[in-house]
């Protein structure tokens, strides 16, 4: 009993440290641990990064991203999603890098905007839908112009993405060349007037 107890103890240990504890991303009022084209782009509005604007069209994609890479773990982003004209439509990105002086991001998105919510989208690279829900499902799923929550989990080579508690996609990444892991980024579209709201980051990394 003596020598199991200590195994026990170490078993237990090592499990509870293998998955971090949640974290906040995002502190509700600053862009600390973030960065992007904070200066006309994004702003904080009521605890929440908001891109885009509803006055004028986004001249092209933007996106405000982690400065931190992240692999294997467990997000809940909450999002809202509003447009006047044009193509209305966002996104978070994840397992992605940034192109060199460019306002592009390369990688996978769980994708926002009508007849795209619940898509797993490879931005800049595929450029293709890997995975497209039933919109029927995504129209009763998704409170227009309200608020929802994308719950995307990545362990290996294996994606889920759900939408406030629906799942979306369920996939695993077949070409061995494409790194799995990068950072997380938020999306507001180019060629609409549009405002992509996001709020209550939450990341838990797993092992």
């Amino acid at each position: 009993m003596k020598s199991f107890l200590p195994a026990l103890f170490a078993t237990v240990t090592l499990s509870v440290l293998a998955h971090a504890a949640p974290v906040s991303l995002f502190d509700g009022k600053t862009f600390d641990g973030w960065e992007g084209d904070t200066a006309k782009t994004w702003k904080i509005v009521d605890g929440a990064f908001v891109g885009g604007s509803l006055q004028e069209k986004v001249p092209h994609n933007e996106f405000l991203s982690t400065k931190k890479s992240f692999k294997n773990f467990d997000l809940h982003v909450k999002f809202k999603l509003v447009g006047t004209e044009g193509f209305v439509n966002g996104g978070v990105q994840f397992r992605s890098v940034r192109i060199p002086n460019n306002f592009e991001m390369i990688g996978y998105q769980a994708d926002m905007g009508d007849g795209y919510f619940g898509s797993l989208y490879d931005e800049s690279r595929r450029r293709k839908a890997l995975v497209t829900p039933d919109k029927a499902l995504m129209d009763k799923t998704v409170k227009k112009d309200e608020w929802n929550e994308y719950h995307i989990r990545c362990e290996g080579r294996h994606i889920q993405l759900w939408i406030n508690d629906v799942l979306t996609c369920d996939y695993t990444e077949p070409d061995e060349s494409i790194e799995q892991s990068g950072l997380i980024g938020l999306q507001v579209h180019g060629n609409g007037k549009t405002e992509a709201w996001y709020k209550d980051i939450v990341i838990e990394e797993l092992p």
